[in-house]
C-alpha cells in the first residue's frame, strides 16, 4: 500500500496535484483544505496517501496530515453512502478540527452544509463516527514542504486541532456562520504559523 508520496510538485488545482517522483508524474486527488497548504510548483512536497482500487481504476488520494488521511478512510469505510468523492467534498468544506467537533457535538446543521451532504447523511456521520473521533485530541499537523526550511511565500500548516476548534467556536459565538468561521481560522492559521495561540488566530481572522 502506498502510504505517502514525496516529490516535486509539478502543478496543483483545488482538488488535485501532480507530484513527480523518479521521472513519473503522479496525479493525486486532494481536498481543498490540503490544496490551501501546498507551496508553489517547483518545491518538493510530501502527501500522506490512500489508494482506492476499483475494477476499472486505481485512484491516489493525498492529504496534508496523517489525521486527514485517516479521517478520509473512516468516512469511506464506516459511513453508509459515503464514497471517496463525497468524503473529499466533506474534507474540502471544513477543517478536520471542525468536522470532529461537529460530529462529537452532534451538529447536524453544520455537517449538512458540506456539498452533497443532506440531513440524513449528516445524521449517519454523527451516529457512525461519534465514538471514533474526538476534537482537540492533540493530533499532530503536517507541513507539506519536504524541506527543513520554509521557502519564501510557502504557507505554513495550521496549528493544533484544539486551538483551531476553539477559535472557530469563538467566531461562531460572535455571529459568524460556522463554515465561514472555519475558513477564516484556516486562513489565519496559514498566515500565522503553527505556534499561534487561540487569541492570535481569532484576532487575525477578524482583521
Amino acid at each position: 500500500m502506498i502510504t505517502s508520496i514525496q516529490g516535486l510538485l509539478v502543478s496543483a488545482s483545488p482538488l488535485s496535484a501532480v507530484v513527480e517522483l523518479n521521472g513519473l508524474g503522479y496525479e493525486v486527488h486532494i481536498p481543498v483544505t490540503t490544496a490551501e497548504r501546498l507551496p508553489n510548483p517547483g518545491v518538493v512536497v510530501k502527501l500522506h496517501t490512500l489508494v482506492i482500487y476499483r475494477e476499472d481504476a486505481q485512484t491516489l488520494y493525498g492529504f496534508a496530515t496523517i489525521e486527514d488521511r485517516d479521517f478520509f478512510r473512516l468516512l469511506i469505510e464506516n459511513v453508509t453512502g459515503v464514497g471517496p468523492k463525497m468524503a473529499l467534498s466533506i474534507l474540502s468544506k471544513l477543517s478536520l478540527a471542525s468536522l470532529e467537533s461537529a460530529i462529537a457535538s452532534g451538529d447536524i446543521a453544520l455537517l449538512a452544509k458540506c456539498p452533497g451532504i443532506g440531513k440524513k447523511t449528516a445524521e449517519r456521520l454523527v451516529i457512525e463516527l461519534r465514538g471514533k473521533v474526538g476534537s482537540g485530541s492533540g493530533h499532530a499537523t503536517g507541513v507539506l514542504s519536504a524541506g527543513e526550511g520554509k521557502s519564501p511565500g510557502t504557507p505554513t500548516a495550521p496549528g493544533p486541532h484544539l486551538r483551531t476548534a476553539d477559535a472557530v467556536k469563538a467566531l461562531v459565538a460572535l455571529g459568524y456562520k460556522a463554515a465561514d468561521a472555519d475558513e477564516a481560522v484556516r486562513r489565519a492559521a496559514l498566515a500565522l504559523g503553527p505556534k499561534a495561540n487561540t487569541e492570535e488566530l481569532i484576532k487575525r481572522a477578524l482583521a
